[in-house]
């Protein structure tokens, strides 16, 4: 997973709304660094990381509607959680309990 990282001098943001927003900025960059790979990959596992990819678009786009004030946080929470469990239920793992456990 990877960590926000904020330029030198700048701190991270402190109202709701600006750390949504940097959420989600930081899913898109992710989403934008991943994707360029997904061409290189063997055909049986691009559907599946595409997938994956499109389920923190959808997380992003949460969390700008968080922002936005659009919907609470506890339906920010059930929305990430739902995309988890996606992800989880197409590659075989287990990982919504240390979500769910928060």
């Amino acid at each position: 997973m990877r960590i926000a990282e904020f330029p030198p001098g700048e701190h991270a943001p402190r109202s709701r709304r600006a750390r949504a927003l940097a959420s989600a900025r930081v899913l898109n960059q992710i989403v934008d660094d991943h994707l360029r790979s997904v061409g290189d990959l063997p055909p049986e596992l691009r559907e599946p990381y595409a997938d994956h990819l499109a389920e923190l678009v959808l997380v992003a786009q949460a969390y700008r509607h968080y922002a936005a004030g659009w919907i609470s946080r506890r339906e920010l929470h059930r929305r990430a959680r739902a995309a988890l469990r996606r992800m989880d239920e197409r590659s075989g793992r287990s990982t919504v309990q240390l979500v769910d456990g928060e």
